[in-house]
């Protein structure tokens, strides 16, 4: 009798968790005050995939509306979790007992409250249709910028190199060592000059391209290189070097990556992730290499993971160092100390992307700057 008692305990506990999981399913919605900043209507669409697991699809209609499909979400009885990649973002929640409502926490940069409602036909929020995906430019054309506008920056603007949807570069606080780094695919320690204000001075700088569509990473630097020999009448040789390098590497375990087939000609992402991460969309490791070398590690970064031309998604979350502070934000404070802090990067590398950072020496080019001159503004 008490073993049968036991059982039907057992079972009740079953289907009661069943049937709260059966309660998630739905569309749900609900509103993220950013602090001093915007009202975003959130839309979480809940279903059930073929193995009955559950799975999401995530909209900010108030951002555009385009669905974000969540890559982890859970029930465990009323606790439930979301996971969201491709943004930085997670959720955590309670479930109401009647089942109509989740209070919870959103957290992509910082925690914040998301309160989540089930939507009914009478107050489903409508979700915006989703803009057309850019257009990519043909993989074989070789464009150049039609048009060019360069002009000094101001003291408080920041560093960024952007391409819109269009096409079209914005640049703010770049210098030339900026651009020639990013153009070439190089370290500041593969740069060879004796020119004062090849670092010092910083332009703001947008171009349009002749070619309609977005470029692809190459490019782009070739667009960038043309404008340095035009305007910047930049003129250099090649000297090859050994320098300490580090090379990217993959653990025997394998790498903990995402594949990115969607557009293979496509411009890469980095951004978000919080303080202390980058969330990383469309990137080839080599690609990612030149991100390192270019803003974090203060050697060349070169792969040699042997993942060739394959495109990947993934968020990488660490602890810099000082020096990987300084790099990042010159004069910037030691960070303080914090229990909860992820690791550092080379221990972030093994364990989230199954990955190693291995300090060795590398034959590289070094870039002997020849001539460069200011350019005249527009």
């Amino acid at each position: 009798m008490k073993k049968l008692m036991l059982l039907v305990i057992a079972l009740a506990a079953f289907f009661q968790t069943a049937s709260l999981a059966q309660n998630l399913v739905g569309t749900w919605q609900g509103t993220l005050q950013i602090p001093q900043g915007p009202s975003l209507r959130t839309v979480l669409q809940i279903s059930r995939a073929g193995d009955e697991s559950l799975k999401a699809v995530f909209y900010s209609i108030d951002q555009g509306g385009q669905p974000i499909n969540a890559s982890a979400m859970t029930q465990q009885g009323s606790t439930v979790k979301m996971t969201i990649a491709a943004i930085g973002g997670s959720y955590e929640g309670k479930l109401s007992a009647d089942g109509n409502s989740i209070t919870g926490t959103w957290t992509q940069v910082n925690p914040l409250p998301l309160n989540l409602t089930r939507a009914t036909p009478e107050t489903t929020w409508t979700i915006p249709e989703p803009p057309p995906p850019p257009k990519v430019m043909p993989a074989d054309a070789k464009p150049s910028f039609e048009v060019a506008t360069i002009k000094p920056s101001r003291p408080e603007e920041r560093f960024s190199l952007l391409v819109n949807r269009s096409g079209m570069l914005n640049t703010t606080a770049t210098s030339l060592s900026d651009l020639i780094k990013f153009a070439y695919n190089v370290h500041p320690r593969q740069i060879s000059h004796g020119t004062a204000w090849l670092e010092s001075d910083k332009f703001d700088i947008t171009g349009k391209p002749d070619v309609p569509g977005t470029p692809s990473i190459a490019q782009l630097r070739s667009m960038v290189q043309q404008l340095l020999a035009d305007r910047f009448q930049l003129k250099f040789h090649r000297e090859p070097k050994e320098l300490s390098a580090y090379a990217i590497t993959v653990l025997k375990t394998g790498p903990k990556l995402t594949k990115n087939d969607s557009n293979p000609n496509g411009l890469p992402g980095y951004g978000g992730g919080g303080p202390r991460g980058m969330v990383v969309r469309n990137s080839t490791i080599a690609e990612w290499a030149a991100v390192l070398q270019a803003n974090l590690l203060d050697q060349p970064v070169v792969d040699q993971t042997g993942l060739g031309s394959n495109r990947y998604d993934f968020i990488l979350k660490w602890t810099p160092d000082q020096a990987q502070l300084q790099l990042a934000n010159p004069g910037a404070p030691p960070a303080p100390a914090d229990p909860d802090a992820p690791p550092d990067l080379f221990t972030a590398f093994e364990q989230q992307l199954g990955l190693k950072l291995v300090s060795t020496k590398a034959p590289v080019d070094v870039l002997v700057i020849d001539r460069a001159e200011k350019p005249s503004e527009n």
